[in-house]
Formats: structure tokens, C-alpha cells, sequence
């Protein structure tokens, strides 16, 4: 049986550029801001609550390439468009999460930024970025995503760019927040 999720599936992360940053593929090279960010308590606060060690950052970077080799979209690296500073990541994902509700099969947002960048309005900037990817290139109408109830401010940015409340999900015995973004209209 095969799934498809894209209309036409890129195994590479194409690029995509903002005004401040460039949205581009993962790189060995991007392990050690990677497990930098991942490390921090503040950042990981909302997320996993537990720093992860650059063992777990390393797995995470190959899942972030496998999904695009896999499925066809993933999540792309976040860097300074002038720079080349690694600024965070953003994208979908479908990580076969035990939850309920199910995502189902439903691509799941999500982002997170170095505690450097935070506040500048880079997540907005690249969010809108993938979300317009994700509505020329998604088949399905919906996008999910899931937070800590907690995590106000991530909160606040899902619903800027669209994202509704749909209730409360249970991941791994843990409640967290449940929204989706439904494709508009074109």
C-alpha cells in the first residue's frame, strides 16, 4: 500500500526564501547548531521537557532528510538569508505518534527556533513560507498540530497563521493541545 500526502513529491526540501531567511534541506553540517538548540532547556521546555543529547539530535537531523527521501516533505533548516546562521526548523512531519485522537495521517506542523531568534517574528515569516508550500503541494485538506496548552507563544503563532483549537489529544499518556489548518480556498 502507498500513501501520498504530495501531489508531487520532492525528495529533496526545495528552497524557499523569505525577505529575512532562506528555508532550505538539512545538513551534516547543521548538527552541531542543531544539537545546540535541541540541548537547551528553555527551548525544549514546551517540547519534550529534557534537553536531548547530540546522539538524539543526530537522529532526529536523519529523520528530518528521511521524510523528504520517504514521503515527499519534511522539515527544512531555518538560516539567516544573509548570514548563513542557523536560526532553527520548521516543517511537517509524520512521526506514527501514539496519540489520541489519531493524527491519522494528517501531516503534522511543527517549528522550533533558536533562543536567540525568538521574538523577532522569524517563525511567522517562515511558517507562512511552508504553510503556502504546503497548500500548492498537500492532496489533503488539513494540517495538524500539537502543543503543551502551556506553550502560549507557539500557541499564538499557529492561530496567526491560521490554525484552529479542536480540542485535547493525549500523547504518550501526556495532554497536549490539538489544532488544524484547513488548506483556503483558492
Amino acid at each position: 500500500m502507498t500513501i501520498s500526502w504530495v501531489r508531487q513529491p520532492s525528495f529533496e526540501a526545495p528552497e524557499l526564501l523569505t525577505e529575512r531567511t532562506r528555508l532550505r534541506g538539512h545538513r551534516v553540517s547543521d548538527l552541531d547548531p542543531l544539537a545546540r538548540m535541541w540541548a537547551d532547556e528553555d527551548v525544549v521546555r514546551y517540547i519534550s521537557g529534557k534537553p536531548s543529547t547530540r546522539q538524539e539530535s543526530w537522529a532526529r537531523l536523519l529523520r528530518y532528510v528521511g521524510h523528504w527521501r520517504l514521503l515527499g516533505f519534511g522539515y527544512w533548516a531555518i538560516e539567516d538569508r544573509h548570514t548563513g546562521e542557523y536560526l532553527g526548523e520548521l516543517g511537517f512531519a509524520d512521526f506514527k505518534r501514539e496519540m489520541t485522537p489519531s493524527l491519522g495521517g494528517v501531516p503534522e506542523a511543527g517549528w522550533l527556533l533558536a533562543p536567540e531568534v525568538q521574538g523577532r517574528g522569524i517563525a511567522t515569516e517562515a511558517l507562512t513560507a511552508v504553510l503556502q508550500w504546503a497548500d500548492a503541494n498537500f492532496i489533503g485538506d488539513r494540517i495538524a498540530a500539537i502543543f503543551d496548552p502551556a506553550h502560549e507563544r507557539s500557541i499564538r503563532l499557529a492561530a496567526r497563521c491560521g490554525f484552529a483549537a479542536q480540542g485535547e489529544a493525549t500523547v504518550v499518556g501526556t495532554q497536549a493541545l490539538l489544532m488544524s489548518r484547513r488548506r483556503p480556498l483558492l
